[in-house]
This record gives structure tokens, C-alpha cells and sequence, in this order.
């Protein structure tokens, strides 16, 4: 009897060997990672490019010096760590220059993990925290207007710079591609038969985006995101504080403010889209320049922040959450970067005499449209008298003599 107790408790000491062996870990950290401080990017090649090429650090990582020191006083506190006795832990200017260069290149976990001297693991922690915090400075970068007096500046940008009176935003949306979720089915599978999330967003004629809605599943028709996100529900619920419907000039009949969007979208009392092209009247063709040109606006935006940010040229290796949070992400910076002027690619501008397009810089690029494509056109389908007529007020509007510009009868 003793014997067989004393069998038992070799054998139980024998698994709880086995069971200490599986925990513990070969190797608490690779050498050539605890060298980060002497040989990593951040300990060198950052600091000679500060030092050196400013030019050249401002292409690494999309900011400028300034920018980025100015963006480290904003996020610093949320994503700093404290030490602990075991390890110093890596600094909050590091982790955002490692997460800047991610956004910047979309490169791997892995590839970061070479050139930064932090392990992969590591990583994939880090960088969503930062895209977080980040993304938490959305309500003080991406605002829409609160009054009628807000929006009609909006609108007053528009009229000036792009001949589109009553205009308060251009908006569209684009699918980001993302590697399949798990266990998701095909709850994000769109039309182009791959998984994606959506940006939805509207920017003003500055090109700042005043409103952006990320993380709708690209399963969902493309009109129906629009219908589902808070955009939609403000104006149904009439609380965006637009201004009262006027006359457009040297008009009798009251026009609302409105938005301008493409065929993804429905024609709406806000939303205008161009006429269907096919056996469109000159008076038609009129209008459908006159929108595409006001809409250019957030075609430049998409293809802004993809030259930019060139993580939105590849699939999205993350799941769902650390996506919206990286997209977020990009739209803040973008506005943080418009407030200071700063671009590294040309928007689309305009002959001054001619009025002939010159493309802008992201335009020459090889195209994306396999990790990063439009909203799919939607149907013709009949809409109601009352949107109708207020394009077709639009469309006299453009034909009279106080809304035609001169150039616009070659572009037709």
C-alpha cells in the first residue's frame, strides 16, 4: 500500500516537471534584440535623419520633426509605459516612431521587428495602442460643423473654389481589404470577393475631412452603409443645424444645402449625384461636370492618404478592431497634417486659363484598386419628385447666365 502512495506521487511529481518545462521559456529574449538601445533604427538611423536630413526623416515616417514632437505631447501620457525591475520599458517617442513607420510602409510585424529591434509580439500589442490613442483625438481633429454659420463657410469654400453653390461636403467611401477574420464567414466578404471594412467620409472644399464613419462590414450594400451610419441618422433626424433652404442666385425657388456623392449613393433632399449618363441632354452633361469637378474633393483625400499612408495599399493584417483603429487613425493625422500644411504629394489643380485637369501626384501611381476600391455603383432606381427637382434646379442654375462659368461647355 505505501509502495503504491509513494508510485503516485513520483508519478504526480514527474507531470508537474513536465508541466514547469512547457512554461518556462528557452529564451527570455533574443541577444541581438537586447541590443536595441546601441543598434536599432531608433538609436540610429532616426536620430542621424533628425540630425541630418530632416527631408529624409519626413519621408520616413510621413511628420515632420516638429510634427512629430508636437503629436508625442498630445498622445505621450496614453502610451507611455513605466519601468519594472525586470526591464526598462520602451520609450513613448519610440513606439510612436515605430507605429509611424508601420502607417507609413505597411510593412509586416516581423519586418518592424529587424529594423527596430522589438520583438514581433511586442508589436502587435504596441502599434494598435498607439493607432488607439491616436484614433482618441478623432472629436478634436475631425469635427463636423455645429451651425448654420459653420456650414455655410463650408459652403461659401466651395461656391469660391469650386463653383458648386450650397455645397457643404463631398462624400464617398472606399473598401480597405483586410486578411479574413476568424470565424467571421462572410460577414466582411464584398463584391470584389474579398474581406474589407468600410471608410465613409466627407470632406470639406479645404480637403479636411469633417466626417468619417470606419468599420462598416464590406458584406453590407454600399448604399446601405451610408443608411447605417450616424451621418445618415443626423440628417433623417434633422439635427445637423444646416441652414435654411435660399435661392441659389438670380433663383426664385428655395434649394437646400446639400452634399455632392457619386452613383453608390441615393438621390436624397441632401445628397446629390450626377443623371444617369446614358442619353443625358447637354443640361444634363452640364451638371454631371459641375458635380464631378466639386466632388474631385474627396477622390484627392483617398488618394492622399494612400500615397501617405501606404499601409492602405495592402491587405490589413489585423483583425477588425486594430483596423478601424488604424484607419481612424490615418483620417486624424490627415487633419492634424492639413492644419499645418504639410503634404508630400500634389492634390489635383486646375489650368488657370483652361481649366484642363493636371493630375495630382497620387494619380501617376500604379493603381490600388485591389486592396482599396470605391463604393459599387447602385442602381438607377426612381427616386422621389422632390430630390429630382432640386437637381434639376441645379442643372438651370448652371445653364443661366449667374452659375455658368465659361470653360464648362468643352468638358461635356
Amino acid at each position: 500500500m505505501a509502495s503504491q502512495r509513494q508510485k503516485m506521487r513520483i508519478a504526480a511529481a514527474l507531470v508537474k516537471i513536465e508541466e514547469q518545462k512547457k512554461r518556462r521559456r528557452s529564451l527570455w529574449t533574443r541577444d541581438w534584440i537586447l541590443r536595441r538601445k546601441e543598434k536599432g533604427a531608433f538609436a540610429n538611423l532616426v536620430q542621424e535623419l533628425i540630425a541630418e536630413d530632416p527631408p529624409g526623416f519626413q519621408n520616413y515616417c510621413r511628420l515632420s520633426v516638429t510634427e512629430c514632437e508636437t503629436l508625442l505631447n498630445l498622445i505621450g501620457p496614453q502610451i507611455s509605459k513605466k519601468n519594472t525591475r525586470f526591464r526598462e520599458s520602451i520609450s513613448a517617442k519610440e513606439r510612436l516612431m515605430v507605429t509611424l513607420r508601420f502607417l507609413a510602409t505597411g510593412d509586416s510585424y516581423r519586418t518592424l521587428m529587424y529594423e527596430f529591434r522589438i520583438a514581433d509580439s511586442t508589436l502587435s500589442l504596441l502599434i494598435p495602442e498607439v493607432c488607439k490613442a491616436i484614433a482618441g483625438l478623432r472629436n478634436q481633429f475631425i469635427k463636423l460643423p455645429a451651425t448654420p454659420e459653420e456650414w455655410k463657410i463650408i459652403a461659401d469654400e466651395f461656391n469660391k473654389l469650386w463653383n458648386f453653390p450650397h455645397c457643404i461636403g463631398a462624400l464617398d467611401g472606399k473598401h480597405i481589404v483586410m486578411q479574413a477574420p476568424s470565424n467571421s464567414g462572410s460577414f466582411y466578404f464584398n463584391y470584389k470577393h474579398t474581406h474589407s471594412i468600410v471608410l465613409m467620409a466627407l470632406v470639406d472644399a479645404n480637403y479636411r475631412v469633417i466626417y468619417a464613419d470606419v468599420g462598416a462590414n464590406g458584406r453590407i450594400s454600399d448604399g446601405g452603409v451610408f443608411r447605417q451610419c450616424s451621418l445618415h441618422e443626423q440628417i433623417e433626424s434633422e439635427n445637423l443645424n444646416l441652414p435654411r433652404a435660399s435661392p441659389l442666385a438670380g433663383r426664385e425657388r428655395n434649394t437646400p444645402f446639400v452634399m455632392v456623392a457619386d452613383d453608390a449613393f441615393a438621390l436624397s433632399k441632401t445628397l446629390m449625384k450626377p443623371y444617369p449618363a446614358t442619353g443625358a441632354s447637354g443640361a444634363h452633361r452640364i451638371f454631371n461636370y459641375r458635380i464631378s469637378r466639386a466632388r474631385r474633393i474627396v477622390e484627392n483625400f483617398f488618394g492622399h492618404i494612400a500615397q501617405r499612408f501606404r499601409i492602405l495599399r495592402k491587405p490589413l493584417m489585423v483583425g477588425p478592431h486594430s483596423a478601424d483603429y488604424i484607419v481612424t487613425a490615418i483620417c486624424v493625422l490627415h487633419n492634424f497634417l492639413r492644419d499645418r500644411n504639410s503634404n508630400i504629394c500634389d492634390f489635383d489643380s486646375e489650368d488657370g486659363e483652361t481649366h484642363e485637369l493636371r493630375g495630382g501626384s497620387w494619380r501617376s501611381e500604379a493603381a490600388i484598386e485591389n486592396t482599396y476600391f470605391p463604393l459599387q455603383r447602385g442602381q438607377n432606381n426612381s427616386s422621389a419628385r422632390t430630390p429630382r427637382q432640386i437637381r434639376d434646379e441645379y442643372k438651370d442654375y448652371f445653364i443661366s447666365s449667374e452659375g455658368e462659368v465659361p470653360w464648362q461647355y468643352k468638358f461635356i
